[in-house]
Order: structure tokens, then sequence, then C-alpha cells
């Protein structure tokens, strides 16, 4: 056997999915009566398009058709060379013609429709593969009509996905997180699954090494114009939906108009009602290329792009409002392990609407069912006080409420609140001990959150719930602080932590224990805000780039001394990733071992420790010191006591007891449950 047959062989035994176009072109090469002269198969780099040349090859030869390949590469778009190259399809009767990469000769295209296709022998046909669509004359010219075919190739679907890696000898284990990646991209499901796994790190989550990335890069992308057209490529890989307004808020002063215009003509970007949308193998690619190659420059875009997303939420019609904020949480899709408590997508099938006389029955019914008694009079009295605060979510189609929440506006306490609602009583405590609200101020908290029969598990009426509150956090004025009320605190503690908000209280209602999150919005403001946690992602990153395996002795051995030492410099590089990544608490055992996010769980202990020194008048005010020196701004001590309002000897004492404390519950924690 030759080697021309066995390398045929090998591939059309890993020849995975394309069954349409597969058909289509066996149809081509039997030469049936109804087959197309011309199939013009059309898509990014790396989707396919040379695998189904070569398996029109196959089909051609068996059929006893003579093929010609040509790579249009080397052509020069010259038509001298390029009818020299296919001599034999105007020669001789049943010639298969199969053109690649006919991208670098796209300029022939009306030439090779309106005089060269005439000059065909008889029998003969065309399979032509390029990165770009064709153009409109062949489907509006009548004559070619019926003898032109499209094969626009769509990434492969997760089965075909799972099941190219598979004959690739993938290890199952690893198939999940390689098919994400690749987002259906055959050359990216093929180069990831080349790559060695790491033995020392096995249990370390599966990336694409330089070496795979690279390729990519320059199979997918190519080579570019200019540093610009990559800067533009790296703002598309991180934005969800890239229009000219975002482009121009993150890269400033380069030409965007020209720019967006080169963007939407790649043949690996879709151009939508809504914006620019790269595929999903090239966004991938090019933003785990930036991260690998620059991270410095990859915090940067992210950054921006977050600030971008904060400034579409806010000048967005407010019918629009809730699909900005989508397009902003799509920044932060991987950025912890509670990826599977939210869906930044989309849910059209879900309506929600301000509460009508007509649902407050249905609310009231929701409050008890869920909560009980006493949340539901709670309900009661607040749909009779702030009405508008309400939503109702119904599903498209039907007039029946599944779920309702309440974003409250507090500029106040009142005595009937306090009476009324259990939570009240809390919430005014903490805000009047920790920071009283300001002559203009006031407070939002999203008091309920409630689905029938699923309460506040994960679904896609409360991901909905969720972009309704950040959009009304980032469009609203004046507002010092959030709150926000769980029933199961484990379960969203740490999603909450990861976006600035931590437990305050948790307040006895009824036979629930529903515990109140909030952040202060005066001492980390949304525009800081979106911008720090557009950090976190490149933080997480460094900490698990080398890991080194502790055992869960050398994990308790920190002394008091140690410990303190390094619970102060975690607090002094809070606000600096790549130092507060170098921890030595990540080693301890303040961090689990095998953690899947160290750096995040550290924060989590250091924050849930400090938060929990509250337990007197005392507490609280050494907790507010701390924090406003480390956690909500990185400040001098006498900033931070300008900040607070008390003398520098008073801000120190409070400082250095919060700092105590700390250190104790860190390294004690069981003695202080």
């Amino acid at each position: 056997m030759d080697l021309d047959r066995k390398l045929a062989m090998a591939r059309a035994s890993a020849f995975v999915g394309r069954e349409t176009e597969r058909m289509v072109l066996d149809r081509v090469m039997s030469g049936e009566k109804d087959a197309p002269l011309v199939t013009y198969i059309h898509g990014p780099g790396g989707i396919g398009k040379s695998s189904l040349l070569r398996y029109s090859r196959q089909g051609a030869e068996r059929a006893g058709r003579r093929v010609v390949n040509i790579d249009a590469r080397f052509l020069d778009a010259d038509i001298r060379r390029f009818e020299e190259a296919s001599y034999l399809a105007v020669s001789e009767p049943g010639t298969a013609l199969l053109i690649d990469s006919f991208e670098h000769c796209q300029s022939l295209e009306p030439w090779l429709r309106d005089t060269f296709m005439l000059k065909l022998a008889d029998g003969a046909c065309v399979v032509l593969a390029s990165r770009v669509a064709p153009e409109a004359e062949w489907s509006l010219d009548p004559g070619w009509r019926q003898l032109f075919s499209v094969l626009s190739l769509p990434p492969l679907d997760a089965n075909q996905s799972q099941a190219l890696l598979a004959a690739r000898g993938v290890p199952e284990s690893r198939r999940e997180a390689v098919s994400a990646f690749a987002g259906g991209s055959p050359l990216a499901l093929s180069l990831a699954a080349t790559a060695p796994t790491a033995a020392a790190n096995v249990n370390k989550p599966w990336e694409p090494t330089g070496d795979v990335l690279t390729t990519l890069v320059e199979r997918l992308v190519g080579d570019l114009p200019s540093k610009a057209h990559q800067r533009a490529l790296d703002v598309v890989a991180q934005a969800y939906t890239t229009r000219e307004s975002l482009l121009r808020s993150v890269l400033g002063d380069e030409d965007t108009t020209t720019l967006f215009s080169w963007l939407r003509q790649l043949p690996y970007i879709e151009a939508t009602s809504e914006g620019l949308h790269p595929h999903d193998a090239v966004r991938a690619t090019l933003e785990a290329d930036l991260r690998w190659r620059d991270p410095e420059r990859y915090e940067d875009i992210r950054v921006r792009v977050s600030a971008a997303g904060l400034q579409a939420v806010r000048s967005a019609h407010e019918n629009d409002a809730q699909l900005r904020a989508g397009e902003w949480m799509f920044l932060f899709r991987n950025q912890d392990s509670t990826d599977d408590l939210y869906d930044w997508r989309e849910h059209p099938h879900i309506e929600d609407v301000p509460l009508q006389p007509r649902d407050i029955a249905d609310v009231l019914r929701m409050a008890h069912d869920e909560e009980g008694p006493i949340s539901a009079g709670a309900v009661a009295h607040w749909v009779h006080r702030q009405p508008q605060a309400f939503r109702v979510y119904r599903y498209a189609g039907s007039s029946v409420p599944v779920a309702f929440m309440a974003m409250l506006r507090l500029e106040a306490s009142q005595p009937e609140d306090r009476a009324k609602d259990p939570i009240m009583n809390a919430l005014w405590n903490h805000v009047e001990a920790s920071a009283p609200l300001g002559p203009g101020e006031h407070l939002g908290i999203r008091r309920f959150a409630v689905q029938a029969g699923n309460h506040q598990h994960p679904s896609p009426l409360m991901d909905v719930v969720s972009r309704r509150a950040i959009a009304e956090e980032m469009r609203t004025h004046k507002r010092a602080m959030t709150f926000t009320v769980f029933t199961d605190a484990a379960m969203w503690r740490e999603h909450l932590a990861n976006a600035g908000m931590y437990e305050i209280a948790a307040v006895d209602v009824g036979e629930q224990v529903q515990h109140i999150f909030g952040r202060d919005w005066r001492r980390e403001p949304v525009e800081q805000w979106v911008k720090n946690v557009a950090r976190a992602e490149v933080m997480a990153a460094a900490a698990l780039a080398d890991p080194s395996p502790v055992s869960d002795e050398g994990r308790d051995r920190l002394s008091q001394d140690t410990l303190e030492e390094a619970v102060n410099e975690a607090l002094r590089t809070w606000h600096t990733p790549r130092a507060f990544a170098t921890s030595i608490l990540l080693d301890s055992r303040l961090v689990p071992h095998n953690s899947a996010n160290p750096v995040t769980d550290l924060r989590n202990a250091i924050t849930t420790a400090l938060n929990a020194i509250q337990t007197d008048p005392a507490g609280v005010k050494a907790h507010e010191a701390l924090v406003a020196t480390y956690i909500s701004a990185s400040r001098t001590h006498r900033a931070a006591a300008r900040w607070l309002g008390v003398p520098y000897g008073t801000y120190r004492r409070h400082l250095a007891l919060a700092k105590k404390r700390l250190a104790e519950r860190l390294l004690n924690p069981k003695t202080h449950s």
C-alpha cells in the first residue's frame, strides 16, 4: 500500500461529522443528474474545509474521475497561472477541480463565474473552499442558481466534538475541558488532543499549551495588518458583543471606524443586529493566547471592557438595560467555582413585568409557601409601602406569576418597617453602627427573590432576577449601600464574596434563617468596582500557574507570629493581585487542599473571619477601620482616619484591635465558633 493511500485511509477513519455536506459531495462526484456543477464550501480557518476537499478527492477517484488539486495560496491571484493549473478541467471530460484556500484568489471570483466556468469540459465539476462567503451574484443569476451549491460549515456540536477527541485517544477526564475550549473547531480539537498532559499536575484543570495557542492563532487568524488590528481583536475576544462604541471606549484614540469595518469583514466574525461576535474557537484561542503571552495586557483589556460595559448599561434604554447587563456578566463566566449558580445568557421565554394589583394574591401565596407566614406578612407590608419596587416573572404566553422580587429603596429607618419586617432591625442596626447614611443618600436592598417550588435555587428565573438587580445597581445614582437577602447562605456565600458582598447578619424569620449580605458603595464606587472585579480572573490564574502540593500536616505549621505577619502582608497586597497570589497563606489550612481556586478561598477565609470580629461595639469599629484601610480601598493610615472621621490615635487603636482579632480567628477558628 503506497503512502498516499495510507494517509487517505487514516484521514477517513478520523473524519467526524459533516454528514449533510458529505452527502452533497457524494452526489456531485457520482454525477447525479441534479447535482450542482459548482460547490462552494466556506467557513473560518480550522473548521474542516480542507478535510472535505480531501473527502471529495476520494469520492472523485472512486468514481473514476481525474482530479486536479489547486492550492490558491500559490497562484498570486493571477489568471494565467490559474488557467495553467486547471488546464485538465477544461480539456478532459469528467474532471474534478478542487480549489483550496480560494480566499487568496477571491478577486478572481467574477472572472471565474462569468468566464472560466463556461469553458469547463463536459461532466466536469468544481469544489471551492474559502474563508470568505461567495458573492451574491451566484444565487441572483437564474442560470447559476440551479448549478451552484453553498456549504457553510458550522462548528461541530458537543457530541461530534467528544467523538473526535475519543478517536484521537484523549482521556475522558480531559474531553469536556478540551471541548469547551475548542468551541467545535476541528483544528482546535485536534491540536489540543496532541498536547501532553503534565503528569505532575493531574488535578490541575486542562489548559492549552503555548505551542498549541501559537499554532491556532496562526491557522485560525493568520497575519494581521498592524498592532492596532491585534488590539481590536483582543477586545472582540473579551466582549460578548462588540459595537463600534465599545471599541472606541476601550481603544481610545485608535481609528475605530476603520477597525470596526475591518472586523466585520473577517470570516470568523459574525455580524448581527446587536454587534460583532467571534466564532467560539477564535474567541477562546485569542483570549487564552493573550492571557499566556501578555498577562498585563490581558488584564488591561478586561478592565477596559468591564468599564465600557458599565457605560453601556447606563446609556441603554430601560428595556435594553438587562440585556446589556447580561453582556457585562459574560466577562465573568469563568471567574470562579460558582459559575453554575447563574447563566449570563438571555432567557426570552421569561417575562419580567411590574407588579399589578391582580398579581398580589399570587405573590403573597408564593411568599407564604416558600418562606412562611412571617415573610408573607413582610411582603404584604412592602407591597403596600413600595409597590413600584416589585417585579413579577411569568413564562411567555402565561398569565400566572411563577416568581417575584423586590428591590427596595430606603432613606431612613421607620418604626413600622422594623415592626413588620424582621430583617429591617438587623439591617438598620448595622447601618447605624457602621456607616450611617448622609444627606441625600439612600440604600437599596434586594429584599425578596422567590420562585414557586424552587425558592432561591439557581434557575433561569433567578438569572433574570440577578440581571435586573445588577442593572439597577449600575444605573442608580447616590446609592450609598446595597444589601441582598438569601436563605441558603452556604450556596451563595462564595459567589457573593466574589462580587464584593459579605454577610452582615443572620435573622430568624419564622422557621427560616435569612442572611443579609451587603456592601458600601461609598468605599468602592460602582465605577471602581467594575474595574476591580475584572481583575479577579487574572489574579486566580496567577495563583494556579505553579501550584506546589503541600501535605495536610505541613499546612498547619504556621506559628502565630508567622501567621500575623502573613495576614498583614495579605491585607497590604489586597488590591495587588500578583503580590496577593504569592501569599504563604495559600499553603496554609485556610485554603482547602486541592482547592480549585485557592486565591478566592483565601480571600473568603479572611473576609469571613473579619466579618466575625463584630461581636461587640468595639469589634464593629475595629472592623470598620480595617475595611477602610485595606479592603474597600488601599489607603494610608492617616487617609483612612480622615475617611472615617475619627482622631488618628483612636483609629490606630481600632486598627490594632482588628488585626489582633482577625489573626486570632484565623489561627484558632474553632475556639470562636
